[in-house]
């Protein structure tokens, strides 16, 4: 008979967890639904950097007991749609799916290789952020394309930052004193990607994101939804190749093209349109209205809106771009927030708002940790 989740961790035995971003990797050990030691990297790992990362963070372990690691997996198709233990199959049929996230499946894949290399003796758990769509209502799930494309190829919207948004909708659960189960909610993860979710009762009801992580919000490079009609000109009348037109729109659009190639990162964008540069203010004016407009949208998925919410890096740490999302929700009850930042999950809007304001912070590491000891908890039980 296995252990309750809750019993797992409080366990001695910490939960090693990977995140490989775009531009970036995240390592934490968690233990007890703390973090004992973490290291992030402000740059993309390949097969050949992630081995010496990993054994170098190991190394300042030595001895410590760990029980599994648990990876983030940004996309995980058809093939991986619930959180799972990693095999040799599994593995190699991901490689077949680079092309859907080809910013974050390649270091991801890098880095699981790695730790079962460094860690061969311990179960591997994938947690794809896909799963917390994978139940989407199909009106929110199928695109308006050929039958026969949608089954073979299988066409549908997946949705994305599912880590992220689970974590919250929790987190806003316990803050509020209500059961997951009676809230509507609309999240908005906002920091390198960014999308909208609405949840109802713990479940995902629709998204921004759709068949890859491009679809959506622009973000702070990558370009969001586009005139599929603009991109076949731009193909067909050989302006761009293939390959210029997905590196244009993976990495040189959002924010940083927004601003004409001056920064993707909002802080900066801030303080520059605070000088008076007019690109940078055009670019957080464009973010600002495709975010409240993905919110409005979200909505109608929901028959109410029992909170807004702000995750991710931006939605955390830039009161700025929160006050200017809110400030054209009126026609949903929503106020611009009261208060800037904090230094804790909370409400930013006044005490007596309609349509509660909260911020979240990003706990990716520890709704990792959690999903293994699930997966964990079941393969015992």
């Amino acid at each position: 008979m296995g252990v309750s989740i809750d019993e797992q961790v409080t366990e001695s035995a910490a939960i090693l967890t990977v995140n490989a971003g775009s531009s970036s990797f995240r390592l934490d050990l968690v233990e007890g639904g703390c973090v004992l030691d973490s290291v992030h990297t402000e740059r993309a790992v390949d097969p050949g950097s992630a081995r010496r990362e990993l054994a170098s963070f190991l190394g300042g372990h030595f001895g410590r007991d760990i029980r599994a690691v648990a990876h983030r997996l940004v996309h995980g198709g058809d093939l991986v749609r619930s959180p799972a233990v990693a095999d040799d199959e599994t593995a190699e049929g991901l490689r077949g799916l680079t092309g859907l996230a080809p910013l974050h499946l390649p270091p991801a894949l890098a880095l699981l290789d790695a730790a079962r290399a460094e860690l061969p003796a311990l179960p591997h758990v994938l947690c794809p952020d896909t799963a917390f769509h994978a139940g989407l209502p199909e009106e929110a799930a199928v695109y308006a394309l050929p039958l026969s494309w949608r089954e073979r190829y299988g066409l549908r919207r997946y949705g994305f930052h599912g880590l992220s948004y689970a974590w919250a909708a929790d987190r806003v659960a316990e803050l509020l004193g209500r059961p997951p189960a009676e809230l509507d909610l609309v999240l908005t993860h906002l920091g390198g990607g960014c999308s909208v979710c609405a949840v109802s009762g713990g479940r995902s009801l629709d998204t921004s994101m759709g068949f890859t992580p491009l679809e959506g919000l622009p973000m702070s490079r990558r370009s969001g939804s586009v005139d599929p009609g603009m991109l076949m000109w731009l193909l067909g009348s050989g302006h761009l190749t293939v390959a210029e037109l997905s590196e244009g729109l993976e990495r040189r659009s959002g924010l940083l093209g927004l601003s004409g190639g001056f920064s993707g990162d909002t802080r900066e964008l801030v303080a520059a349109a605070r000088e008076g540069d007019s690109a940078a203010e055009l670019a957080l004016e464009v973010f600002s209205h495709r975010v409240a407009r993905e919110i409005a949208a979200a909505a109608t998925s929901l028959e109410r809106i029992d909170a807004l919410v702000f995750t991710g890096e931006i939605g955390w740490d830039q009161p700025e771009v929160r006050e200017a999302v809110c400030a054209r929700l009126g026609l949903l009850g929503i106020e611009p927030p009261a208060l800037g930042n904090r230094h804790d999950d909370g409400p930013v809007s006044a005490y007596d708002a309609a349509v509660p304001v909260m911020v979240v912070q990003v706990r990716e590491e520890l709704q990792l940790a959690r999903e293994c000891l699930r997966v964990l908890a079941e393969e015992d039980a």
